[in-house]
């Protein structure tokens, strides 16, 4: 720019001189300015000659491999820079030329479309394939002076399935697979296999292993009495392959059989004779309000519990209703009246033998006042004082 701005500068004082000269030194003038025009100076020849190299400005992401997947567009804008002096008497500027090439070679047009401009030139591929990867190379001229910039693309797939999986060896709860890698990679390098595994009575897959890097597995944890099969993903970054071998044959898992040494011990006898742990407790309970008398009892087998009221069994008797659960024995006396006053006793039977708990229950009035009782045999009678009442 200092160059240009330096020429613009001296021809205009050039024409200012003619411009001030007389009509009798124009036709002087004229010849000068025909011999300047035919013979540049040399201050003119040295700014062409400061031309500079072109300069293209490559984006980041191009600095490495770009990758895209097959049926993708590219679209790559490659913007540059050309610094060419332009003096005053010349407003046209010499365009650069932008040439693309694939591996050395031109492009093909049916499938690669190239948009250049003074500033950039786009790249751009409608559906990408795996034949277009490869080393593109771009070439920006100016006169003899020239920039190249190489831009590596790589178009990938999903890789295809692995091959002749089997199932070599089963043991205990394991499994033994072997497979051989697939022939189609994709186009990348592959990130490593997933291994999955299915009950043969549910047929759902899951996951044994994800990214694994050999060739050959072995799976634990199996379920004991079931058969499963087993198939191989290959994987890269476009994903999982489309398909997957699967084991022809099933894996058994067998339940071995176990063996049990037997020690030899004294089995202990848990038989027991009635014993009562908690004893019947003695009350006194008011005319017309339920009452309930408990007791445990420990024994093995489990024994009979017998009520009794002053010695005579109460089995049957509406008024009393008796209950025996895990040990705890309880008899409820439903709105007790001044004759169910007397001993009550509760008996426990089994084959080991018996025993019994007593306790005395008083029925009172509603005024307090205490009822006296009077034992009473199933084949005595009524004192006169209790008739009455």
């Amino acid at each position: 720019m200092e160059t240009a701005t330096t020429l613009e500068a001296a021809s205009c004082s050039q024409r200012q001189v003619g411009a001030a000269a007389g009509p009798e030194d124009a036709g002087g003038t004229q010849v000068l300015h025909q011999q300047e025009a035919a013979s540049p100076s040399p201050q003119l020849l040295s700014s062409i000659e400061g031309e500079e190299h072109p300069k293209i400005w490559l984006p980041r992401a191009l600095r490495r491999t770009y990758i895209r997947k097959v049926g993708d567009t590219v679209n790559l804008l490659i913007p540059f820079q050309v610094i060419t002096p332009t003096p005053c008497w010349d407003q046209g500027k010499p365009k650069p030329q932008t040439t693309w090439t694939h591996n050395g070679s031109a492009l093909d047009n049916s499938r690669v479309s190239v948009r250049s401009g003074a500033q950039d030139s786009i790249l751009f591929i409608r559906e990408a394939q795996r034949a277009d990867s490869g080393c593109y190379q771009l070439c920006v001229q100016l006169g003899g002076l020239q920039a190249t910039a190489t831009i590596n693309i790589l178009v990938i797939e999903k890789p295809g399935p692995p091959q002749s999986i089997k199932l070599v060896d089963v043991w205990g709860s394991n499994a033994t697979l072997e497979w051989t890698p697939p022939q189609d990679t994709g186009n990348t390098e592959l990130l490593g296999y997933t291994v999955q595994k299915a009950d043969k009575k549910s047929g759902l897959w899951f996951t044994v292993l994800e990214r694994y890097h050999r060739t050959s597995c072995v799976v634990s944890d199996l379920i004991v009495g079931n058969s499963y099969a087993f198939r191989v993903f290959a994987e890269n970054q476009c994903g999982l392959s489309e398909t997957a071998p699967v084991t022809a044959d099933l894996a058994h898992i067998q339940k071995a059989a176990p063996v049990y040494k037997t020690k030899g011990f004294a089995q202990r006898d848990l038989s027991e004779a009635p014993t009562f742990t908690q004893p019947l407790a003695d009350c006194t309970t008011i005319t017309g309000y339920d009452t309930q008398l408990f007791c445990s009892v420990r024994a093995s087998p489990k024994p009979k519990i017998i009520w009794l009221k002053n010695k005579m069994d109460l089995q049957g008797n509406p008024k009393y209703r008796a209950l025996s659960q895990l040990g705890i024995c309880s008899l409820e006396i439903r709105k007790p009246s001044p004759f169910d006053g007397g001993i009550y006793t509760c008996k426990a039977i089994n084959a080991l033998g018996e025993a019994s708990v007593d306790c005395r229950v008083d029925v009172k009035g509603k005024d307090g006042e205490a009822v006296p009782w009077v034992p009473v045999s199933p084949s005595s009678t009524l004192p006169e004082t209790l008739k009455m009442r």
